[in-house]
C-alpha cells in the first residue's frame, strides 16, 4: 500500500469513533462539530490547497443566491469548469494539488451540484404554490428555506464521507441533524453486520496485487508471454481493484452507520445516494423510534457480491459507488440532450470520465461501456426469449462470464492511465472486448433485436419486475 492509501484507510478508520461521539449529539454540535473535524483533516491532508474547496463552494454559494430558479446548470457548468482549471495547474507553473485534494473536490463537485438542484427545486415549488394559492405542506425530500453560507460550508466541510462518499445531498444531511431521538437509532449491530468481510477483501487485496502487480504490465518482459497469460492478468488486476474499493467504502459505510448518518425507516424504502422514496412521519416518542425497522440504503456506496454476480453490464454499473451512480442519473443522464439509451449512456460515461480525470485511459474504458450496454441489449432481445428455460440459464451464465471479462478489460485502462499503455495492453489481447461487442451487436441487429416489444419480452423472460423496467 502506498502512504496515501495508508492516509485513506486511516481517515476512515478515525470516522468510525468520531460517527459514535456525534451520534446523540445535538443538532448545533453536529452540524459544527462535523464542518470542524472534516475541516481539519482537509487542512491536515491538503493544506493550503484547501483553498480550491473553498473558492469552488463560495462560487456556488454565489450563483444560487443570484439565480436560485436556474442555479442548477450554472453551479454544473462552474465546479465542472473548475475541475478543469484544477487539474491544469502544473500546465500552468502553479502548486500541483494533493490527491487528497482531488478527492475532496470530486466529492464537493457532486455535493454543490446536489445542492444548487434541490434549491432550484425549492425555489420552483414556491412559484407553483404562490401561482396556485394554497400551500401542499411539505414535499417529500424539499428542503426547508434556502441554506445560508455558513450552513453551506458546514454541508461542504462534513467530515461524513468528504474524501472517499458516499455522496449524500444537503436534505440527508438536514435529516441527520434533526434526526428525532438518535439514541433509538440502531448502530453498533448494523455496522458489525456491514464491516465483517472488510478485512477478508483487504487480505485479498494485498495478496493479489502482491502476486499480480500492476507494474508488470508496463514492462516490455510482459508482452513477450503467450496471449492466454496476458488475457488471463487482467482478471487478477481487477479483482484487486475491486477488493480495494470495497474496503474502502465500506469503512466509509460504518463510519456513516456509527454517526446515525442516512438512517431511515425501512418503510421508507430510501435509495442509495437520493434518500426516502416515501413519505414517512417521524416518530413521536423515544419508544415509537425504538420499534421502528431502520436501514442505511441512503449511503450504501457498494453491493459486493451482486457487483461480482449480476448477469448485466448495466447492472453491474447500478451496484458499484451506488451513490454516485444515483448522482449522475439523476443529474446527468436525465438532461443528456438526447432520448436514446445508449447515446444518453455514452454523454453520462463522457462526464463521468471528465468527473475522474483527464487521463485518456479514463476515457477509453468509459466510453466502451455504451458499446458493452448497445452489444447486450440488441443481442438479448433478439435471442433469449427464443429460448427455452435450460437455455436461458445457460445463456445467462455465459453473459455473466463476458460481463466480467468486459470490466477486467475496462478496468486495465481505469489504472494504467495512459493511452499508451492502454492501447499496447487492448492491442496485446486483439482488442477482444471491443472486438467482441461489436460481433454481438451486429448478430442482434441482423436477427432484429432492440425493439420494445422484443426488449419487453426480453426483460419479462429474465424475471426483471415492470418498476425495475421503468427505473432502468
Amino acid at each position: 500500500m502506498s502512504p496515501e492509501e495508508w492516509t485513506y484507510l486511516v481517515v476512515l478508520l478515525i470516522s468510525i469513533p468520531i460517527g459514535f461521539l456525534f451520534k446523540k449529539a445535538g443538532p448545533g454540535l453536529k452540524r459544527w462539530g462535523a464542518a470542524a473535524v472534516g475541516l481539519g483533516l482537509t487542512l491536515f491532508t491538503c493544506g493550503p490547497h484547501t483553498l480550491h474547496s473553498l473558492i469552488t463552494i463560495l462560487g456556488t454559494w454565489a450563483l444560487i443566491q443570484a439565480q436560485p430558479c436556474s442555479c442548477h446548470a450554472l453551479a454544473l457548468a462552474w465546479t465542472f469548469s473548475y475541475l478543469l482549471f484544477f487539474r491544469a495547474l502544473s500546465l500552468l507553473g502553479l502548486p500541483t494539488p494533493t490527491p487528497f485534494t482531488n478527492a475532496v473536490q470530486l466529492l464537493l463537485t457532486l455535493k454543490l451540484v446536489s445542492l444548487a438542484s434541490e434549491v432550484q427545486d425549492l425555489h420552483l415549488a414556491q412559484r407553483k404554490e404562490m401561482a396556485s394559492g394554497f400551500s401542499k405542506g411539505p414535499s417529500l425530500g424539499l428542503l426547508p428555506d434556502v441554506p445560508s453560507l455558513m450552513e453551506t460550508l458546514s454541508y461542504s466541510y462534513c467530515y461524513v464521507g468528504i474524501m472517499t462518499g458516499p455522496f449524500f445531498r444537503y436534505r440527508t444531511y438536514l435529516d441527520w441533524l434533526e434526526q428525532p431521538f438518535p439514541g433509538a437509532v440502531p448502530s453498533l449491530r448494523p455496522l458489525l453486520r456491514r464491516a465483517w468481510p472488510a478485512p477478508l477483501f483487504g487480505l485479498l487485496f494485498l495478496l493479489s496485487s502482491h502476486l499480480f502487480p500492476l507494474e508488470a504490465v508496463r514492462e516490455d518482459a510482459f508482452y513477450a508471454r503467450p496471449l492466454p497469460a496476458r488475457l488471463f492478468y487482467m482478471i487478477p488486476v481487477f479483482f484487486a481493484f475491486r477488493m480495494r474499493f470495497y474496503v474502502a467504502w465500506i469503512a466509509a459505510e460504518c463510519g456513516c452507520i456509527a454517526a446515525g448518518f442516512g438512517a431511515y425507516p425501512v418503510a421508507a424504502k430510501a435509495r442509495a445516494g437520493g434518500g426516502p422514496t416515501l413519505q414517512c412521519p417521524p416518530p413521536s416518542s423515544p419508544e415509537e423510534a425504538a420499534a421502528l425497522e431502520y436501514d442505511y440504503e441512503t449511503v450504501r456506496n457498494i453491493d459486493c457480491y451482486r457487483t461480482d454476480f449480476c448477469v448485466r453490464v448495466r447492472e453491474g454499473m447500478r451496484y458499484w459507488n451506488m451513490t454516485v451512480q444515483w448522482w449522475l442519473a439523476q443529474y446527468v443522464y436525465k438532461s443528456a440532450p438526447t432520448h436514446s439509451y445508449v447515446l444518453r449512456s455514452a454523454w453520462t460515461m463522457l462526464l463521468s470520465a471528465y468527473w475522474h480525470g483527464l487521463h485518456p485511459g479514463y476515457y477509453l474504458s468509459f466510453l466502451t461501456i455504451p458499446l458493452c450496454l448497445a452489444a447486450e441489449g440488441r443481442l438479448e432481445s433478439a435471442l433469449r426469449w427464443r429460448l427455452g428455460p435450460g437455455g436461458q440459464q445457460a445463456w445467462d451464465w455465459v453473459h455473466w462470464f463476458l460481463k466480467m471479462r468486459a470490466y477486467d478489460y475496462m478496468c486495465m485502462g481505469f489504472v494504467l492511465l495512459s493511452m499508451g499503455d492502454t492501447l499496447r495492453y487492448w492491442a496485446s489481447v486483439y482488442f477482444c472486448i471491443h472486438a467482441l461487442a461489436l460481433l454481438a451487436l451486429g448478430l442482434g441487429l441482423v436477427l432484429g433485436g432492440g425493439g420494445a416489444s422484443r426488449r419487453k419480452a426480453a426483460a419479462q423472460a429474465a424475471g426483471v419486475a415492470p418498476e425495475k423496467l421503468r427505473e432502468e
